[in-house]
């Protein structure tokens, strides 16, 4: 079992029949539910998770993972036809004949030998939410109960700063329950832990000043680190290696990051709160200003949470895991999502000069000074210092000849990498895994500032500009720290 129920208490209440709990652990009563309803409990569960429960009894193993995939699952079978399932693709390298991520929302059971989807939604259909409206207070207050529930802890904790809207709402909201401790259902007033907030990037990092500004006004006991473009480049091989892909948006995300888990984990601290996940329920990335239209806008936002377990919650879950931090995602809490994603995708649109997530920042009005809660998005990657990806890029010229390129094709049959910076990641995840069913494990097709690829079709300047990077939707990026926008009527 990897995760955490945090609704465990309320669904230990709901038992109807007594059991005997032998820890405290929030994940035992899965065994209790187990018991009493089979792999119908799933849908009952708010958290994250990826787990294996052998039924003795039964001779039956179940399989499920959260309904998001924030946490890891591999899966696959040996020579001999038996099952495996782990954490990490690594523990299988060598061992297993085929091997992919176990879907997110689904569930195995041995004994129909069927993989289930049980995480179903009516918000995936847009007619579903067509004029639905999700009052500020309501979105806000869906928003603060996320953080409270996610906030269930017994270690040192803090939260990711990167002075980004999303990561400072998080903060905004973790800073007023620091004040506050859970003794079952009673608040009481603590006076420790302070909230610690933690941000990285380069010398002159867009994110580090913006940071200070929101630390600043939140009263959070603020660490900012520095890394250089060659520890960057250092940690890099050892930082693909640990999240298990070749995506070239996630790579470079994951390498300051990696380093900032290691500056978290040398302080003591072992639990963090992070901002994932808004990007994708809100429209957030500078691409989502093309949307031509509230079904194609929401189609997207669909498209986007289904495949965040391959991206962002990736990185995030293995890049702090990988120093023994764990980071949890209130935008992705399954209550709050169905609060989001039930309005209207009408009302997210970046459009008649609106900033990108405007809903989700009027909902929050007065919570942050103005120059953090309006201030444009800016992916992590680019936050940290234009000299990063443009420092890849310029490494990448230098290890990767023409010829190389050329006939990547040949050599990576699948998913070819198209860039000098791509090929050289690829090189690097071929020597940790190799082989075409690790390479398949990693989506392909091209993006622009984090798109599907199906997104490319809402402009035809994005195929000639395509790059994960937030920089290259020419005309929406305002460099070099973002704008700052007024308050929306």
């Amino acid at each position: 079992m990897n995760g955490e129920i945090y609704n465990h208490r309320e669904l230990e209440r709901g038992l109807s029949r007594p059991y005997a709990f032998q820890t405290g652990s929030d994940c035992e009563v899965l065994n209790a539910l187990w018991r009493e309803r089979g792999p119908a409990f799933l849908p009952m569960v708010n958290g994250i998770f990826a787990f294996v429960l052998w039924d003795a009894a039964q001779g039956r193993v179940l399989v499920a993972r959260d309904p998001i995939g924030v946490c890891p699952l591999y899966w696959g079978h040996d020579a001999e036809g038996r099952l495996l399932v782990a954490s990490e693709m690594k523990a299988l390298v060598g061992v297993a004949v085929d091997l992919e991520p176990f879907p997110p929302g689904h569930y195995y059971d041995s004994a129909t030998g069927a993989t289930v989807r049980y995480y179903e939604r009516p918000w995936r259909d847009y007619e579903a939410t067509r004029g639905v409206e999700v009052p500020p207070p309501a979105l806000r207050a869906a928003f603060e109960a996320a953080v409270h529930r996610q906030l269930m802890t017994d270690v040192p904790y803090g939260v990711l700063l990167s002075g980004g809207l999303d990561s400072s709402l998080v903060a905004a909201c973790a800073a007023r329950f620091a004040r506050q401790r859970i003794e079952e259902d009673d608040r009481v007033e603590a006076w420790w832990p302070r909230l610690h907030s933690f941000a990285i990037g380069l010398e002159g990092s867009p994110d580090l000043a913006a940071a200070a500004i929101a630390a600043g006004s939140l009263g959070t006991v603020h660490h900012a680190f520095h890394y250089t473009f060659d520890e960057g480049l250092d940690a890099l091989p050892e930082v693909v290696r640990h999240i298990e892909t070749y995506d070239v948006t996630t790579i470079r995300a994951s390498t300051p990051m990696f380093l900032l888990a290691r500056r978290i984990k040398a302080m003591g601290v072992k639990m963090v709160l992070s901002g994932e996940g808004s990007d994708e329920i809100f429209g957030g990335y500078l691409y989502f200003h093309k949307a031509p239209s509230p079904e194609a806008f929401h189609a997207e936002t669909v498209r986007k949470i289904e495949a965040l377990h391959l991206y962002d919650c990736l990185r995030a879950n293995k890049s702090m895991m990988a120093w023994g931090v764990e980071a949890r995602v209130p935008f992705l809490d399954l209550e709050f999502l169905d609060a989001a994603m039930s309005m209207d995708a009408a009302h997210k649109m970046a459009s008649n000069g609106r900033i990108e997530k405007h809903v989700l920042r009027e909902a929050f009005a007065g919570a942050l000074p103005d120059e953090i809660l309006w201030r444009q998005k800016e992916q992590f990657s680019d936050g940290v210092g234009y000299g990063w990806i443009d420092g890849l890029k310029a490494h990448a010229e230098r290890v990767v000849s023409d010829a190389d390129l050329a006939d990547a094709e040949a050599r990576f049959p699948v998913n070819p990498p198209a860039t000098k910076e791509a090929y050289w990641y690829r090189t690097i995840f071929e020597a940790h895994f190799p082989g075409e069913t690790c390479a398949r494990t990693v989506p392909g097709g091209k993006s622009i500032a984090c798109s599907s690829p199906a997104a490319l079709a809402w402009d035809p300047a994005f195929a000639a500009a395509a790059d994960p990077s937030g920089r290259a939707v020419a005309g929406v990026h305002k460099a070099p720290s973002g704008a700052v926008y007024p308050t929306q009527p």
